[in-house]
């Protein structure tokens, strides 16, 4: 099968476009023919050796975090897929690839794909879907009439973000250029900062929760100081902390690590009687299925910027790392 994988890890290093063996799946496994691949600024971030020390993948390896397609095979203790099932998947950590045709799929990660959805749109999902879902309901649980602030709102994740949080009953406010204030408004986004021309930290006071993606120190010094005492700052940029490395399962080592690079941001924390997290997304089909409800109930809508074919996966990547994105971009592969 194709393939686009990542040779060696640099910042000026390129995918490929390989033959390679089609997978092989294990009992717990579907096989699936990939029709679309999301791209992500994670997977500039894969390739450019970024995370390699925690997501040690040895070269060479498939990249791509996000893919809908059809269920093709199904190991022997599957229950809950059938071959024909339309699905779409963020496959778990050391089991990515979804720049490709094939990919094997553990079942705990696989939901079935919206029916109202397209496989491009579909593809888009995953990745900011679960993002989203993590930070907003599993970690800050959220609740009706809190305050919310979403960073970078004409973002992959921050387009599906606001209107999670608006459907969670929350008021929204969120930065963007100019160009997409309209955007960000049709999405629910209650009160919207040029962040060119304003800085969110004379306009925004006592939020209940920040969804942080910038990484600058300065913003996210700032966007502690606009949490009412108790609110919680989900950062999605870092620093990692200590209670990441555990859950994660990494070594004394790494929590020792993790530990002195948050430690200024746990401390500010800490005086303002603000929570802190760091979220690392993860795989987890069952809350997809959920996100797959609010999809076909007209709640969630994808906001797709570009597809591109699957020939051009590097110029979609140079395209993602522009940062100019609104919403998501996809690749086309079937």
């Amino acid at each position: 099968m194709k393939a686009f994988i990542v040779k060696k890890y640099g910042k000026k290093e390129i995918l490929h476009l390989t033959n390679v063996n089609p997978p092989t799946i294990n009992s717990n496994e579907v096989l699936v023919e990939i029709h679309s691949a999301g791209v992500n600024l994670l997977d500039s971030l894969i390739r450019n050796g970024e995370f390699k020390v925690f997501l040690p993948y040895k070269t060479p390896f498939v990249n791509g975090h996000d893919m809908a397609g059809v269920v093709t095979k199904v190991g022997s203790t599957v229950t809950k897929f059938k071959v024909g099932d339309e699905v779409y998947a963020r496959p778990s950590d050391f089991k990515i690839g979804t720049f490709a045709e094939y990919i094997a799929v553990n079942e705990s990660d696989l939901a079935l794909k919206p029916k109202n959805s397209s496989m491009v749109e579909a593809s888009s999902i995953p990745l900011i879907g679960l993002t989203a879902w993590q930070a907003l309901v599993e970690i800050a649980k959220i609740k009706k009439g809190q305050k919310v602030f979403i960073q970078a709102g004409s973002g992959g994740v921050g387009t599906f973000a606001i209107q999670l949080a608006k459907h969670l009953g929350a008021y929204v406010a969120t930065t963007t250029s100019s160009a997409n204030i309209e955007l960000v408004k049709s999405l629910g986004a209650d009160l919207v900062i040029d962040y060119r021309k304003e800085d969110f930290l004379n306009i925004l006071k006592d939020y209940d929760v920040v969804l942080h993606s910038n990484r600058e120190a300065k913003v996210l010094e700032n966007s502690f100081n606009i949490l009412k005492p108790g609110g919680t700052l989900v950062s999605l940029t870092g620093p990692p902390t200590p209670e990441f490395a555990k859950k994660a399962g990494l070594g004394w080592h790494f929590q020792v690590l993790m530990s002195l690079l948050s430690m200024s941001a746990r401390r500010k924390a800490k005086k303002r009687n603000v929570n802190f997290k760091f979220l690392f997304m993860r795989a987890e089909g069952n809350q997809l299925s959920e996100i797959t409800k609010l999809i076909e109930a007209g709640i969630i809508k994808p906001v797709i910027d570009k597809v591109f074919p699957f020939e051009q996966t590097n110029e979609a990547l140079a395209y993602i790392e522009t940062g100019r994105a609104k919403g998501k971009v996809v690749m086309k592969i079937k």
